[in-house]
């Protein structure tokens, strides 16, 4: 019996030791599992600081919108620069027609009463000695083709009278006319009743009306009129000689 006893007590403490060991091992499993994730969130600490690299960068998109904005707006701005001057010009070129052709219109009606702008003395009616009482002397006086011719500087006009101080011829220099060109005369006129050339010179005539002719003297050097004048045929003939 004593040794059935002794069996039975040993089995039992085998088993205990046996029970204390599989708790033992199994504690340090678990210390092991542990141990081991420990690890694995710090690896994923660590691996999150990158995904905030990509947003600390946005300074490396500024190149990129840079060029984007500047090439858009600089050709846009370049056109409308090149427009602006055309509707002036236009405007200009417009506004000089229609102030010649209004010049010329002038320039054939006074022609019709034998005068030129400016001047209240006449070609077949008026007399060199009203002028010298009213303006004095010329500056100069000579005899040029078929009559006398007296100079005014300062007036910018000269005078063609004959011996009997009848003036058939009156001429204007006035530096309006002189911007006035063959093209813009004949614009307003037509083609003249008749061309003459005299040395550089030519000149257009046309006929104001049976008394009257308006010549304009245009010199090939400038391509504008030099002077005009207001010519009576009739009276360049009568030289009155005694």
């Amino acid at each position: 019996m004593s040794v059935q006893i002794k069996l039975i007590a040993g089995s039992i403490l085998l088993t205990g030791m046996i029970g204390l060991a599989g708790c033992s091992s199994n504690n340090e499993a678990a210390n092991s599992d542990s141990e081991a994730t420990a690890p694995t969130e710090t690896a994923v600490a660590a691996t999150s600081v990158p995904e905030v690299s990509p947003a600390s960068t946005p300074a490396a998109t500024a190149p990129e919108t840079a060029p984007e904005t500047a090439p858009e707006t600089a050709p846009e701005t370049a056109p409308a620069a090149t427009s602006s001057p055309t509707e002036p010009d236009k405007d200009s070129t417009s506004s000089n027609s229609q102030n010649s052709d209004k010049q010329l219109k002038e320039l054939l009606e006074l022609a019709k009463k034998g005068k030129v702008p400016g001047v209240k003395y006449a070609a077949h009616t008026g007399l060199i000695d009203e002028v010298e009482a009213d303006w004095g002397k010329p500056d100069q006086q000579e005899s040029a083709g078929k009559g006398i011719y007296a100079t005014y500087t300062d007036k910018h006009v000269v005078f063609g009278f004959n011996k009997g101080s009848l003036i058939f011829d009156v001429r204007s220099s006035d530096s309006a006319l002189q911007k006035l060109t063959l093209k813009q005369i004949e614009a307003t006129l037509g083609k003249p009743d008749d061309t003459k050339v005299n040395g550089e010179d030519k000149i257009y005539t046309y006929q104001a009306n049976d008394q009257y002719q308006l010549k304009f003297i245009i010199p090939s050097s400038t391509g504008t009129v030099d002077h005009i004048s207001v010519f009576s045929e009739q009276d360049s003939f009568n030289n009155m000689a005694g």
